[in-house]
């Protein structure tokens, strides 16, 4: 069954109308249905604000739901009466601030950070936060969570929000028995959608998996076995008061079947109630030895990492000294199965490398990457040892191949986000490459190219048919049968099927999950 999928109803939860002018300015996408909920009235100059907002979006395209909602109360009956809002909104997607902004500067008399934005801002994203969790499970409906951190005016005199999460990426998998799985964060916890049987058009899902407190969003790593790994971040009380954020990760050894415990991690700044919190969101990867190593942003803006070794044993946390990065790490395998990280600097386009020179010996820093990409478009290339971005200047893609010294223009729109896709796709009798990515026009685009030849030009077609929320994602699995899927702003899956294993690139309509 082919569908066409709207962008989709979306809530705004701030702590005041001028906070949840800047979530608004974030919505692009036209015929959105937004509605606002705060949790303070900050008076006529807040409020003229959200209205100025609010008439762009509509300019854009989007529904305005009516007047923004103001709920009072303490902690507790603020969540509740947010979820009552959201009950009568019935959005399927919500936009907060950053729960755990990240600090400019450290009081050393108060022994605390210093950050640029008021305290109050991240504990309404913490009521907003509990409320979407509350209101998934009690709408029983896929709810999709987008953190917001804020940040500086710019020169223009108008603050911005950026995602406080990375895009998900690979989050489209193959098990032993050729079924495919789906993994994407929720307001809940991470959502699972599994084929009934290879190749078939119907899905069970979305299933909501148990575990514990997630923040909203997720990574999906495939170890050398094709196996999906998830990891993300935990939040969890301390004891006297504040919360800990430490990374966690669990496992799917059978399609459909419950993942792994979920196994904690830690994190770079484990103990400290204040550092804990600005944990950066962890990336991974899996070298041909079968070792894992985890990646993250510390406090101090620069990374540490720990790993396991193939007999089972984690390493302590490290520390990686060198430049301060963002919280923006993409890990790469080479050809030789050596896991490689790569990472947007701090306030800067630049971005840092490090690889090792010597299988387990020290990290070699590589400052010297010929890449200025957008922020938040960086991602693994589909061969080994290449990435994929977006240029900072023109948001076009381009492939880099690890260590050589220019770029390879990809063609295609330009646009915001990763472009992610798979190898091996066997087309006429050569090998190809091929990609997807959200289309400038609100479809899916599909380019292929020959396998390690980018610089030969790219083919790329527009799948018409289905609005991808999100990044979309492929798989090639085990008989060469490609599947291309999206999300939705409906928090819907949409699957498309290649047509044949070996002939053309075309595919079939799009079927709901």
């Amino acid at each position: 069954m082919s569908t066409t999928a709207g962008s989709g109803r979306v809530a705004v939860v701030a702590e005041c109308a001028r906070d949840a002018a800047v979530l608004v300015a974030a919505e692009t996408a036209g015929g959105s249905g937004i509605g606002v909920i705060c949790l303070r009235d900050d008076g006529k100059e807040g409020r003229a604000a959200l209205d100025r907002a609010l008439a762009d979006a509509s300019g854009r395209g989007c529904r305005v739901a009516g007047p923004p909602r103001f709920v009072t109360g303490e902690r507790e009956a603020a969540v509740a009466g947010v979820v009552k809002e959201l009950l009568a909104l019935r959005p399927r997607r919500i936009r907060v601030p950053d729960p755990d902004p990240t600090h400019r500067d450290w009081d050393m008399e108060a022994g605390r950070p210093v950050y640029d934005e008021p305290d109050e801002r991240a504990a309404a994203a913490l009521v907003a936060l509990r409320a979407a969790r509350e209101y998934q499970v009690e709408s029983s409906a896929p709810v999709l969570v987008d953190c917001r951190r804020t940040e500086p005016p710019t020169v223009h005199g108008a603050a911005v929000s950026c995602p406080r999460y990375p895009a998900v990426t690979g989050w489209l998998t193959e098990g032993f028995d050729g079924r495919s799985s789906a993994f994407l964060p929720s307001a809940a916890g991470v959502l699972r959608w599994t084929q009934q049987r290879r190749h078939g058009t119907a899905w069970d899902g979305p299933e909501l998996l148990p575990g514990p407190r997630l923040m909203p969003g997720l990574r999906v790593v495939r170890d050398f076995s094709g196996l999906p790994h998830l990891f993300a971040l935990r939040r969890t009380a301390r004891k006297g008061g504040g919360d800990d954020i430490e990374i966690v990760h669990a496992a799917q050894y059978r399609t459909g079947h419950p993942l792994t415990p979920w196994h904690s991690l830690g994190s770079p700044n484990a103990g400290d109630a204040y550092k804990s919190r600005e944990t950066g969101f962890p990336a991974a990867g899996f070298d041909a030895a079968g070792g894992l190593v985890v990646f993250a942003r510390n406090f101090g803006h620069s990374v540490s990492f720990r790993e396991q070794r193939p007999e089972g044993g984690w390493s302590p946390w490290r520390h990686l000294s060198g430049v301060r990065v963002a919280d923006e790490l993409v890990t790469v395998t080479t050809h030789k199965g050596e896991v490689e990280l790569l990472a947007r600097v701090r306030d800067s386009a630049a971005v840092v490398r490090w690889h090792r020179p010597a299988p387990d010996g020290e990290w070699a820093e590589d400052r010297a990457v010929p890449i200025a990409p957008r922020a938040g478009s960086m991602a693994a290339g589909p061969e080994p040892g290449t990435v994929v971005y977006r240029d900072l200047g023109t948001g076009e893609p381009w492939l880099w191949y690890l260590g050589s010294t220019a770029p390879v223009p990809l063609g295609g729109a330009a646009g915001e986000g990763p472009v992610t896709g798979v190898r091996g796709v066997e087309a006429e009798g050569w090998s190809y490459s091929l990609l997807v990515r959200p289309d400038a026009g609100g479809a899916c685009a599909v380019g292929a190219f020959a396998e390690g030849r980018p610089d030969a030009g790219v083919w790329w077609n527009s799948l018409a048919g289905a609005e991808p929320y999100g990044v979309p994602a492929a798989v090639l699995d085990r008989t060469g049968m490609v599947t291309v899927a999206t999300l939705t702003g409906e928090a819907q899956l949409t699957v498309m099927n290649r047509e044949s294993r070996t002939g053309g690139f075309e595919f079939g309509p799009w079927y709901t999950a």
